[in-house]
């Protein structure tokens, strides 16, 4: 019974269906310094069964405080940052290979790849969160979702 779990939690859960999320999390990303840290936020928040749906109806004038108003609702986003870590540093590469994604050594950065042949399908919850986590640094993030990256 638990290779049918595994199964499915494979077929929903894989890198070929996120990896677009952090495309177009990091296309939309602007003014993070270090912002490869904020990969392991992506897939939690846009899989999470509230927060999806508040990123989409989210507007320009939204905030980090607006989106995430009631933290009460985020009690599990450690938990879902530690189980989605493999499934982001799989979706990490899938986009690196692709050329969705480039990667900064020395800033410690992710942005816009080169890759002008391969075509992903834009995300919306993620280019929102990409919007709204612009201008914020790392730490601050961290700190008002309440988490530890790892």
């Amino acid at each position: 019974m638990s290779s049918i779990t595994d199964a499915l939690y494979e077929l929903k859960y894989n890198p070929f269906e996120y990896g677009p999320y952090l495309a177009s999390f990091y296309t939309h990303l602007d003014n993070a310094e270090h912002n490869l840290l904020l990969a392991q936020l992506v897939i939690p928040l846009c899989s999470h069964p509230i927060y999806s749906l508040k990123l989409l109806n989210s507007n320009k004038r939204s905030t980090i405080w607006s989106v995430f108003d009631d933290r009460t609702k985020l009690y599990d986003l450690q938990e879902r940052i530690d189980e989605f870590q493999a499934l982001t540093e799989q979706s990490i590469q899938y986009c690196l290979i692709n050329d969705w994604l480039s990667i900064d050594e020395q800033l410690l950065s992710l942005g816009k790849g080169d890759g002008v042949d391969s075509i992903f399908i834009p995300q919306k919850s993620a280019e929102k969160l990409g919007r709204l986590f612009s201008g914020h640094s790392v730490v601050e993030i961290y700190a008002f979702l309440g988490v530890k990256p790892r």
